[in-house]
C-alpha cells in the first residue's frame, strides 16, 4: 500500500502548480493533504477512483485537510472525539487493518504565544491516537522538528517555535506511547533530509530546512514498513510531500 500526505500551503494555489500531475505519477492508494486553505467545493477537482473526504476550517482561507482514497473507509471522524474541530486539523479514517489519520498541527506561532494551546492539542491528540482500537497509520505535518538532525540550524533555533524544548518533549511522548517515526526507522542517521524550507533567503535551493512532515506508525507495523519517502524534488509549496510504502 502507498500513502502520500503533502502540505500543500493552499491547495487552490498547489493546483496551478503541479499539484494534479504529482498525484497522478505517484498513484497513490491514500493520498492526504494539509494546509488546503479553502472549503471543498471552492475548487473543481476531480479524481476518478477516489473517495474525497474534507475537513476545513471554520475561518476561510486557513488551515484544513483533506483525504483521497481509492477504498471507501468504513468510517470516518473529524477532529478528536468532538474537540478541535473549528480550524479542520484532523481526519480519521477507518479501514480494516488500521485507522489513518491526516493532522495538520497546530503551530506555536512567533514568541510561542499559542503554545498553550499546542501542548493541549498535543495531550489530547495523543490519548485519542493511544485509545484507537486497531493500528495507527499517522501522517501531516506536525509542526516540530524531533531531534537536532531533522533541522540545519539548530542552535539557533532552539526555542523558537517547531524547536522548542516543549514541542519536542511532546513528539518524545507520543513515540513513546507506542509509535515510531517511519523515516527515522529506516534512516536513522539520515542527514539534510528536510520537508520544509522557508521562503525566504533562498532556503530551498541551499536546503536550508526542517523535517516537520511525517508518517508516525504503532510498533505494531513496523515490520510492515517497506519505505519512507521524502519528494524533495516536488515543488509547488514550501513543503515537499511524503510518503509511506506499507506492505498489508
Amino acid at each position: 500500500m502507498k500513502l502520500i500526505s503533502w502540505n500543500v500551503n493552499g491547495l487552490r494555489a498547489c493546483l496551478g502548480k503541479g499539484f494534479l500531475d504529482f498525484f497522478h505519477q505517484e498513484d497513490a492508494d491514500i493520498f492526504c493533504v494539509q494546509e488546503t486553505k479553502m472549503q471543498e467545493g471552492q475548487a473543481d477537482i476531480i479524481l476518478d477512483g477516489y473517495y474525497q473526504f474534507w475537513h476545513s476550517a471554520q475561518k476561510k482561507g486557513y488551515s484544513g485537510t483533506a483525504v483521497f482514497t481509492k477504498e471507501k473507509p468504513l468510517s470516518v471522524q473529524y477532529g478528536i472525539l468532538g474537540k478541535h474541530t473549528d480550524e479542520g486539523r484532523v481526519i480519521t479514517l477507518e479501514f480494516d487493518d488500521f485507522y489513518l489519520v491526516n493532522c495538520y498541527t497546530p503551530n506555536a506561532q512567533q514568541e510561542l504565544k499559542r503554545l498553550d494551546y499546542r501542548m493541549e492539542f498535543e495531550d489530547d491528540f495523543r490519548a485519542y491516537l493511544s485509545n484507537l482500537d486497531k493500528p495507527v497509520i499517522l501522517c501531516g505535518d506536525l509542526n516540530v522538528a524531533h531531534q537536532e538532525i531533522d533541522l540545519k540550524n539548530p542552535k539557533t533555533n532552539r526555542g523558537n517555535p517547531g524547536f522548542s524544548d516543549e514541542e519536542r518533549e511532546k513528539m518524545t511522548e507520543l513515540l513513546s506511547a507506542g509509535f515510531c517515526d517511519s523515516f527515522r526507522l529506516l534512516y536513522p542517521d539520515q542527514t539534510d533530509a528536510y520537508s520544509w524550507w522557508s521562503y525566504r533567503f533562498s532556503a530551498r535551493a541551499k536546503n536550508i530546512g526542517w523535517r516537520i512532515d511525517y508518517f508516525i506508525v504503532s510498533d505494531s507495523l513496523k515490520e510492515k514498513v517497506a519505505d519512507s519517502v521524502i519528494y524533495s524534488e516536488i515543488m509547488g509549496s514550501d513543503h515537499c510531500p511524503v510518503g509511506l510504502s506499507v506492505n498489508f
